[in-house]
């Protein structure tokens, strides 16, 4: 059936451009290259920019890395790659990294875009690219979770440089403001519990010594 086929459409070819099948082929390969060809070069400016701009970008050194300390969650969001002067930062169990060597994958419009500016520890041991996963805590993870986070740092730790820590923010409750003023009554009011206080006993001698000396 095949065969039939291919016979009929090399003498429909010959019959209708007086050509050879062979040479047929050979033309039209050579039109869809000259078509490639003008429309790569003449096609619409803003594509040709924007591949230019993308190789610019690929072709530029990055910055060497800058050290930034001990900074807070919130100063962290500043580094998600939304300005492209600042270094891309991701962190993980509260280990900053710099990933702007990995833009494709970590900065806007990246697979992994939502983790940046961010410490996303359970959202690489779960695999999740939920909002509510996208957090330093890990409390409650699986063993094969953990395993996986491991993984991930050992990961960082081989491939990009380490610039900082997330500050770690310990939480001030009521109760322990309102235990230590009330330790402080207490304390206060203890020495009126535990007796007379010195100048009274000291008064009563007084007294006693008096009335001794008036009986003599």
């Amino acid at each position: 059936m095949a065969l039939q086929l291919w016979e009929t459409l090399k003498e429909a070819i010959t019959a209708y451009t007086g050509l050879s099948p062979a040479t047929f082929f050979t033309v039209l390969a050579l039109l869809w290259a000259i078509y490639y060809v003008v429309t790569g070069l003449f096609g619409s400016s803003g594509d040709q920019h924007l591949r230019t701009r993308a190789f610019e970008e690929q072709m530029e050194p990055l910055p060497p890395p800058v050290q930034l300390g001990e900074i807070s969650g919130e100063e962290l969001k500043q580094y998600d790659g939304s300005d492209s002067k600042k270094p891309l930062l991701m962190a993980i169990k509260g280990q900053i990294y710099d990933v702007s060597q990995s833009r494709m994958f970590y900065g806007p419009g990246g697979p992994y875009a939502l983790f940046a500016g961010k410490d996303a520890s359970r959202a690489l041991a779960k695999m999740s690219f939920e909002e509510k996963d996208l957090t330093g805590d890990i409390s409650g993870l699986g063993p094969f979770e953990l395993e996986a986070l491991q993984d991930w740092e050992y990961k960082f730790m081989s491939k990009y440089v380490k610039v900082g820590t997330i500050k770690k923010t310990v939480p001030v409750t009521e109760e322990t403001g309102s235990g230590e003023a009330s330790g402080a009554t207490e304390s206060d009011a203890k020495p009126a519990e535990d007796g007379p206080s010195d100048s009274a006993i000291a008064g009563t001698e007084e007294k006693s010594s008096g009335a001794d000396a008036k009986e003599e």
